[in-house]
């Protein structure tokens, strides 16, 4: 277990710290993001009469190009929050509206830092090739996460102590014997204490890597692997009218809730993303009459298939928010000292390398 420990970190090690401490600077993205440009995520005032949908709409349609399409607009149960206008291109693209006022407040871009820590996190800042080649950078992270399983169940067994004055020793951080004794004790005690959190971020983040390991884990937890459809959006020249409708669905779906996070409206359907702990992509979904606004079926997250809980599920424990800034921030924490242990290890490795020699 010690051979299979060191063999398999010296050539992925750097990898994995690359990728521990990029992931680590994405779990609070949002929050540093919103408050850098706030100017587009929330109003200057909170209003007494939000606008329409349709108005909404039609002061966002005129910034198009030919390709793209309105697909929905997203409301919050925050009033301060302003309208999304979401765009069919490119992925995630959005328009803020105040919905009060009915200013449009801008396309707002994803932060440089954050962009290249999601590329250094998914595929070590490669891109896609044209030709439909091998995609290298993903394949080196997914091989890594693979290797880092293997390391972290090695380490968790050269760990087990053979005596109680031992089990005291691997478990304690000492900060009073100097640099070699830390940089030991926090590879050792701190690696075993983040075990569970960075191999559950492990496992769960392999499902963006390879496509047979995601299936293999669908098929483990009993849920169908064939891809579920998802709402498409109407084009631009059949919108007229069914955002009109959709005041009266909304106006219906909003009543039957005391609490919910946000609301996806679009043509004919309506999104309630729920708030509370627990899986944070889980919503009830209410198809209505585009016409009368009328709610014609309604599809409940607690009906809702094993294969759509668990790709919820599966971001949610990857990034450590199915329970709030609490778990988020534990799982800020084991993500930053994941990114150590590689480094730590090359350390001691290498001192006690050297040592050897020079003795």
């Amino acid at each position: 277990m010690k051979q299979l420990h060191l063999w398999l970190s010296l050539p992925v090690g750097l990898v994995i710290s690359i990728t521990c401490f990029s992931g680590a600077m994405l779990i609070f993205e949002r929050e540093i993001t919103e408050s850098v440009q706030r100017e587009y995520y929330f109003v200057e005032e909170v209003g007494t009469q939000r606008i329409s949908f349709e108005d909404a709409i039609a002061a966002v349609e005129p910034m198009l190009d030919g390709e793209q399409r309105i697909t929905g607009i997203t409301t919050s149960s925050d009033l301060e929050r302003a309208w999304k206008v979401n765009l069919s291109s490119p992925k995630g693209a959005a328009v803020y509206v105040d919905q009060y006022s009915g200013e449009v407040l801008g396309t707002p871009e994803r932060l440089p830092l954050f962009n290249t820590m999601f590329r250094l996190h998914r595929w070590l800042m490669d891109s896609r090739p044209a030709d439909g080649g091998v995609f290298w950078g993903k394949v080196i992270v997914g091989i890594s996460t693979l290797a880092l399983v293997v390391i972290i169940l090695s380490g968790v067994v050269i760990w087990i102590p053979k005596s109680v004055k031992m089990w005291k020793n691997r478990s304690q951080i000492s900060l009073r014997k100097g640099w070699r004794r830390f940089l030991y004790d926090l590879h050792v005690a701190g690696g075993i204490y983040a075990t569970l959190l960075i191999l559950t971020m492990a496992l769960t983040g392999l499902t963006w890597s390879f496509e047979w390991y995601r299936n293999g884990l669908y098929r483990l937890f009993g849920a169908d692997t064939t891809a579920t459809s998802s709402h498409s959006a109407a084009p631009r020249a059949q919108r007229d009218g069914s955002y009109s409708a959709s005041e009266i669905a909304f106006e219906d779906v909003v009543a039957r809730y005391d609490e919910y996070n946000n609301i996806v409206i679009s043509p004919t359907s309506i999104s309630v993303n729920l708030s509370g702990f627990g899986n944070p992509r889980a919503a009830d979904k209410y198809s209505f009459d585009a016409s009368t606004g009328a709610i014609t079926s309604a599809e409940m997250y607690a009906d809702a298939s094993r294969q759509q809980k668990m790709r919820g599920w599966i971001y949610a424990l990857h990034v450590g928010n199915f329970g709030g800034y609490a778990t988020r921030v534990l799982w800020f924490l084991a993500a930053l000292l994941g990114a150590t242990l590689p480094l730590t290890g090359y350390y001691l490795w290498i001192k006690r390398t050297f040592a050897g020699r020079k003795k």
